[in-house]
């Protein structure tokens, strides 16, 4: 609603409370309420809020609303939408027939594109007459968004991608990062895929050189959905199946050049008790509570000799007790290659810093990889979080140790090719952490004595900038100052405000993201805008007063060059002041006062929330507010370099623990 007028969620809950005439939900809950897209276009219409309704917004919105529910909606327009990309003209003329004889057409003309791209049997199925009536409107919709975004595939990418936004707890999704991560480790010159448990078909989606692709889910939607959106992506051929893959293998018989799986974590119910005699089982029955090592095997079963597999796994796979024989069986036979450990955040669950394994078939007459590649690069991303990984460094520092395994030595505290029979032990523990330990802070002495430098300038550069001796003013000063609000001040247009946390980024432009953390540590933008439909965010100028509204601190800090440009985060609001008016680093130093945040802060919760717009400064001459701003500045200067000294300050003392404790720094010093 507040999309299709224009205006924010606060101002659509106001209407509902207001007025006695807003349309009544017609289902979802008392706290989720659905309404009739057409009652609440006619309701604005009727009170002069209607803006004009993107087709995108009246596509989605005709999906949500369809009484079959969305993902029928979405496979209906997926296949439409097929349609029009394999048979533009024909899907022209058959959407010149009025409703009653396209409706009556449509199944012939799908069933036949359907056919020629996915064969029999498939897991999508055609639709009746009678199951299309109802999608008409929205098939309609759906081919004149393709011809507005450039194609069908980009239009079924902006819904299915909306629904599964509306719907993060449905599914559990392998985000861009790790899937083209693992579409490179399983290599480019693979033909054909297969992705056992494919999900939405993100996956093979990266897997965009193949010429065949096999996908199998338990979710019969899902592999529908998987199949309409590679059909869209490539020209591959295309194998789904809608079967429980470790049951009810539906491609036996598949050899493939590579598998790439995110299996289901810690599932119990996999089938312990009815696959006791399975063949696929070649280096142990899993235990009941190793349904993980159940997919391994599955992959390896389903590549040809010398064929590579990449599955996304829980760490707990590599240390597991119940799992250490087969784990001793993969490393003997030459099977498992590489365990490569992800940053927390790199895929869900986002807590969990999960690992990479890759394998490779054997084959009958190729003599086994005496050494196991161990990759780890959550030291690469000391601050974890989903939106700060930087996903090219990680690639290449995953790419690099995996391409030249054998040819170098690795890289301290990220890679190390480790021989198989040291890992033979009582536990066979596979953990990367456990045999990569991280490098002290400094590397090496040399490294340390750098640190020291810095540390020894930075200092310096600290005592110049010690304020000086602080001048008390007269007793009555403060009694006579004439006092604003910023309220007041974005009244009066002296300042702009503007609250941060929404936006997209344009596709193949990734935009930094300035987020409450980086405000609060003084740090350079590290955050990431998500990818999804065009929404613009909130981009931060130089002089922009940046303040978070969480957490009850006294925090302000102004844009500068370098930092300008960034989007602004969640939690964060941005005061624009004119500078004709207002000098930015008078109002930062103000908006930092102590007594001042105390003012301006809700303590009804457990959370301390700031009203920026309560926040009070003198009203001052503008050439007053810069001697105020100039020294502001300068101690906001100090506090950075406060804050430097601090960190090498730390790194240098634990570079040098770490150093004496593992015998790389003496305890006497040079002469």
């Amino acid at each position: 609603m507040a999309r299709l007028a224009g205006v924010g969620r606060a101002a659509v809950s106001n209407w509902r409370r207001r007025h006695a005439d807003f349309p009544k939900p017609v289902g979802g809950t008392e706290t989720s309420p659905s309404f009739a897209l057409a009652e609440v276009e006619q309701w604005l219409r009727d009170q002069g809020k209607l803006a004009e309704v993107p087709l995108r917004e009246r596509v989605w919105q005709q999906l949500t609303s369809h009484p079959a529910g969305p993902l029928t909606a979405l496979v209906h327009a997926g296949c439409a939408l097929l349609l029009v990309h394999e048979r533009p003209t024909g899907w022209l003329e058959l959407s010149a027939l009025p409703d009653d004889r396209l409706a009556d057409a449509l199944p012939t003309a799908l069933e036949e594109v359907l056919t020629a791209r996915f064969g029999v049997p498939r897991s999508v199925r055609t639709p009746t007459a009678a199951d299309l009536e109802p999608s008409l409107p929205l098939l309609r919709g759906a081919a004149d968004l393709a011809a507005q975004l450039g194609g069908a595939r980009q239009a079924f990418e902006f819904l299915l991608g909306r629904h599964l936004d509306a719907n993060p707890r449905q599914y559990t999704l392998t985000p861009p990062g790790p899937a083209e991560l693992m579409a490179a480790l399983a290599g480019p010159s693979a033909r054909t895929v297969l992705d056992p448990a494919c999900g939405t078909g993100g996956l093979l989606r990266a897997l965009d050189r193949a010429d065949t692709v096999h996908a199998q889910d338990a979710d019969p939607d899902l592999a529908a959905l998987t199949a309409l959106r590679l059909a869209l992506h490539s020209s591959a051929g295309i194998r789904t199946a809608a079967a429980d893959t470790l049951r009810a293998d539906a491609f036996p018989g598949l050899r493939a050049d590579a598998v790439v799986c995110h299996p289901p974590f810690n599932e119990r119910d996999w089938g312990h008790d009815e696959l006791a005699y399975d063949p696929r089982w070649e280096y142990g029955f899993p235990a009941r509570t190793e349904s993980e090592l159940a997919w391994v095997q599955h992959a390896l079963a389903r590549l040809r000799d010398g064929g590579t597999a990449v599955l996304l796994m829980p760490p707990a796979v590599a240390s597991r007790r119940s799992g250490r024989r087969i784990r001793a069986d993969l490393l003997r036979r030459g099977a498992l290659r590489a365990v490569i450990a992800l940053p927390a955040g790199a895929a869900p669950p986002y807590g969990i810093p999960l690992h990479l394994w890759v394998l490779c078939r054997p084959g009958a007459d190729q003599r086994p990889d005496p050494e196991l590649l161990f990759v780890d690069t959550t030291g690469l991303v000391p601050d974890g979080g989903r939106d700060k990984l930087p996903w090219p460094a990680l690639k290449s520092a995953v790419l690099d140790a995996w391409r030249g395994r054998g040819d170098h030595p690795g890289v301290p505290g990220v890679s190390r090719s480790v021989p198989v029979i040291e890992l033979l032990d009582d536990d066979v523990d596979l953990a990367p952490a456990r045999h990569l330990p991280l490098p002290a802070p400094g590397g090496s002495a040399a490294g340390l004595e750098d640190v020291r430098e810095r540390l020894g300038a930075t200092l310096r550069r600290t005592m110049e900038l010690t304020p000086p001796p602080a001048a008390p003013a007269p007793s009555a000063a403060g009694a006579a100052r004439t006092l604003t609000t910023v309220g007041e001040l974005a009244r009066a247009g002296a300042l702009q405000l503007r609250a941060g946390g929404t936006g997209t980024a344009p596709a193949g432009h990734p935009v930094a993201v300035l987020t409450e953390h980086d405000v609060l540590a003084g740090a350079a933008p590290s955050g990431t805008l998500p990818d999804g439909p065009p929404e613009e965010p909130v981009l931060t100028e130089e002089g922009d007063v940046v303040v978070p509204v969480l957490g009850g601190g006294s925090v302000a800090r102004v844009v500068d060059a370098a930092t300008a440009g960034a989007a602004l985060g969640r939690n964060l609001q941005l005061l624009r002041a004119d500078r004709t008016a207002l000098d930015p680093w008078f109002l930062a130093g103000f908006l930092r006062g102590t007594a001042n945040n105390r003012r301006a802060s809700s303590y009804a919760s457990t959370a301390t929330r700031l009203d920026v717009r309560r926040l009070r400064l003198p009203r001052l001459p503008l050439a007053e507010q810069r001697r105020y701003g100039e020294r502001f500045r300068t101690l906001a200067e100090f506090e950075d370099a406060l804050r430097l000294a601090g960190r090498l300050g730390e790194q240098l003392v634990q570079g040098l623990y770490d150093g004496l404790a593992d015998g790389t720094v003496l305890p006497e010093s040079p002469e």
